[in-house]
């Protein structure tokens, strides 16, 4: 199925989805189509990532962000994803992706995510993204403030810690 049709179906569907808190988490019930395919007949690995925006619009849809970002003239930008690979998504196979806001920083939001077929994680990882704005980055503080979130921003895990001093560590090298 096209990419685009999906992002649309997608966008449709949130409409008739309730809405959502920041940290919450959703699901989206997908399917391996022949365009998602490598020349290794399973799920090209890029593909994911493209995948991942859909959860990703779904999300900032039904928390509210995606018609704050219209407004304010604020757009979505991923910083980084590292994504693991388990099993592979065959043709036609059916599978859920789960994605879920996790914490954030000052600056960055992190989000981690999974693609299921049953229970089983076929694939699993996590991204960091900003909301740019016309001036720069959006500072968290003030993008969950704008979202309702008044309470302090959620501990940072002791995985996304690791990440970022990889991060930081690669930067040196």
């Amino acid at each position: 199925m096209n990419l685009y049709l999906r992002l649309l179906i997608t966008l449709l569907r949130t409409w008739f989805k309730p809405a959502i808190r920041i940290g919450d988490s959703i699901e989206l019930d997908l399917r391996v189509w022949p365009n998602d395919l490598d020349i290794n007949g399973h799920m090209n690995n890029g593909r994911y990532l493209t995948i991942l925006d859909l959860a990703l619009i779904d999300y900032m849809a039904r928390a509210g962000l995606l018609k704050l970002a219209l407004k304010k003239g604020w757009r979505p930008v991923l910083g980084a994803s590292m994504l693991n690979y388990r099993k592979a998504l065959k043709p036609f196979a059916r599978y859920r992706l789960r994605f879920t806001l996790v914490c954030w920083d000052e600056r960055w939001s992190y989000m981690k995510f999974e693609f299921l077929c049953g229970e089983t994680v076929m694939a699993a990882g996590q991204s960091k993204g900003v909301i740019l704005s016309r001036r720069g980055v959006v500072p968290s503080h003030d993008l969950y403030q704008a979202l309702g979130h008044t309470g302090a921003a959620p501990d940072i895990p002791d995985a996304i810690r690791a990440w970022q001093e990889a991060e930081r560590l690669m930067t040196l090298a």
